[in-house]
């Protein structure tokens, strides 16, 4: 039995943690809070929006806010979280603002794409309308 985790923590972009001097980890899936110490039994849980919360060796803490995810603990010591998005920070108070502004900029680039969406829409009906009409074809836009 190891007396660290190996914590690795991925989103489809990125790997945002890959740590081996974890000591303990605390959870949230759908039955409420859970922890993970060195030596934990195997388990996969689903993870609802949580702060998923670490500590080192030396005891320094971390933190990272998940938008949801896939929990897998096995060999007791491999420790592998994926989430749809996860915001990291070292103190817990500061996280928040963090948080909020990456949900504000990810709105704003949610924002942009359904405008050129729509935008490329509109154009693909007007040049389908343009040949649909009965009369001279019109080639020029």
């Amino acid at each position: 039995m190891t007396d660290h985790l190996h914590l690795i923590l991925t989103t489809p972009q990125q790997v945002v943690l890959d740590l081996n001097d974890v000591t303990a980890v605390r959870g949230e899936d759908a039955s409420g809070s859970f922890g993970i110490l060195p030596g934990h039994a195997d388990l996969i849980t689903v993870l609802v929006p949580t702060v998923l919360r670490w500590q080192r060796a030396g005891g320094e803490k971390g933190y990272c806010a998940l938008r949801g995810g896939v929990l897998r603990m096995s060999e007791g010591g491999q420790l592998h979280v994926a989430c749809r998005g996860a915001v990291r920070g070292d103190q817990l108070d500061t996280l928040e603002n963090t948080v909020r502004l990456a949900r504000a900029d990810q709105a704003d680039a949610d924002r942009r794409a359904r405008v050129e969406q729509m935008q490329l829409h509109a154009r693909a009906v007007r040049t389908l309308l343009r040949y649909l009409r009965p009369g001279p074809r019109n080639v020029a836009p």
